[in-house]
């Protein structure tokens, strides 16, 4: 997460902020949902294992995580009250240093140089798998073992003039700079 550790990206509905320890109590109740640990599949944490989960992520150099804000709340309002989501972009595949596995979607082609974004999604969770592929995904895979699906949007010019109209309203801020009240970053 070093290399969004101070970037925020706001648009018109929702603004991305980079994901720090004021927001794990918030992200831990959230995450007590049995069905949102399904949806995700994910295990649920101790609210200490989800504190130490958010500083490894941090401090990884390879993974991007921001938390979701409502635009309308934030700035003001405190950032755990317009909390919405998350969005994670995973940067693993050593022998494809352009693949980035993508939660959400993000406009994540400029700074990181990303030409492929994947998504593996369980197959039961129709939900996801429609959006994605309302935002130009295409199925390339099925896991039956792990029951999930694999989405992939290469990013070619035209999907890059596609993703960058898309976004053209979001500014990229200093989170640093925005945080209220201005002073020391949590980390």
């Amino acid at each position: 997460m070093k290399v969004n550790q101070d970037t925020v990206l706001r648009g018109k509905k929702v603004t991305l902020v980079p994901y720090t320890a004021a927001h794990v109590p918030r992200y831990h109740e959230w995450m007590q949902s049995e069905e949102l640990q399904r949806l995700t599949a994910s295990e649920p944490l101790s609210l200490e294992q989800e504190y130490e989960m958010q500083r490894s992520w941090r401090d990884d150099a390879d993974k991007c995580t921001f938390i979701v804000l409502d635009s309308e709340r934030w700035p003001g309002q405190a950032e755990e009250n317009s909390m919405v989501g998350d969005v994670n972009l995973f940067l693993t595949n050593a022998e494809d240093p352009t693949v980035g596995e993508i939660e959400i979607m993000i406009a994540g082609v400029r700074k990181l140089g990303i030409t492929k974004f994947e998504a593996k999604i369980g197959q039961e969770n129709e939900a996801s798998i429609c959006m994605f592929k309302k935002l130009h995904f295409k199925e390339v895979a099925v896991n039956s073992i792990f029951q999930e699906v694999m989405l992939r949007l290469d990013v070619s010019d035209q999907e890059r003039q596609w993703l960058l109209e898309q976004t053209n309203h979001v500014e990229e801020k200093s989170y640093t700079e925005l945080k209220q009240p201005a002073g020391v970053l949590d980390t």
